[in-house]
């Protein structure tokens, strides 16, 4: 992990993947950045030199405030703060200034914030992290509105097994930083190849931490979001790590569902999304070799 990206307002909601990261960045030694979009209006009969000045202030004033905002959250956890800056920029998207920024800064590993800051919820992950997971090449951790701080013991990694070599790279390293165990979850339809548990044990041999492989078999009449949502309260894990390539994939499939606003996905552990690589998505499915 180079950097940890953490996209955070003043809100209390925000304050969860304030959390998670810098539980996360202990253990791994990782650097953090802070950042905050303030919006900063401007009459629009004040001279440039006169809205400059008065931009500038606002941003230095909030700049001072974040820095606060985020010493005090240490200071509650009894945490002696590591490498970390707090930013502040100026844009009427956060969003986008957001994905923007990550354009400029390649040392990002991933991207770690509330569904329910950063400009407030709205539909499944709120406007700002729903538009972070579609559009970033970075990873996306999503920490869900009411989740509770807690030692990260087990992550649930639902694939289609399509090129699951290069999903392992990243989901391993990752669960193992917090010595977590892996639970890799597949979904199959009727009429659906699968794999006899011989190949399916290849994939354990490596993992110190404990991984196990199961293929659910799903009925037509019931949607990935259900069958989803009913290993995960099966299973209840730590995290939740998904694959997409921002196109019909998986991840669409649960989300474009009439159930997904209904059960707003019940996100009750975070949710860790890649992107997935063009020659992720172009393999062929179902290739273990």
């Amino acid at each position: 992990m180079k950097k940890i990206f953490v996209p955070a307002d003043f809100s209390p909601n925000s304050k969860r993947a304030i959390r998670f990261a810098v539980h996360w960045a202990t253990r791994q030694n990782a650097e953090l950045v802070f950042i905050h979009v303030l919006n900063v209006l401007i009459m629009t009969r004040w001279s440039e030199s006169t809205a400059a000045r008065y931009r500038a202030g606002e941003l230095e004033a909030c700049r001072t405030r974040f820095r606060k905002f985020i010493d005090g959250l240490y200071k509650s956890m009894n945490i002696t703060p590591g490498l970390y800056s707090a930013v502040v920029i100026q844009g009427y998207d956060p969003a986008k200034a957001i994905l923007e920024y990550c354009k400029k800064e390649k040392t990002f590993g991933c991207i770690c914030i509330s569904t329910n800051g950063a400009g407030g919820v709205r539909k499944l992950f709120g406007t700002n992290t729903s538009e972070l997971i579609s559009k970033s090449s970075i990873p996306v951790l999503a920490i869900p509105k009411n989740y509770r701080p807690k030692p990260v013991r087990s992550i649930l990694y639902a694939t289609d097994f399509r090129n699951y070599k290069d999903e392992l790279d990243k989901v391993l390293p990752f669960a193992a930083s917090f010595q977590a165990n892996v639970d890799i979850v597949h979904f199959a339809w009727p009429g659906e190849i699968t794999f006899d548990a011989q190949t399916i044990r290849k994939l354990t041999d490596d993992y110190q931490f404990g991984l196990n492989v199961h293929v659910e078999h799903s009925s037509a009449t019931v949607s990935l979001t259900e069958n989803l949502q009913k290993i995960i309260e099966k299973k209840k894990p730590s995290v939740v790590v998904m694959f997409t390539n921002q196109d019909r994939n998986l991840m669409q499939r649960i989300f474009a569902s009439s159930k997904a606003q209904e059960l707003s996905f019940a996100l009750k552990a975070p949710l860790l999304v890649f992107t997935k690589t063009k020659t992720t998505a172009k393999t062929k499915k179902h290739e273990l070799a």
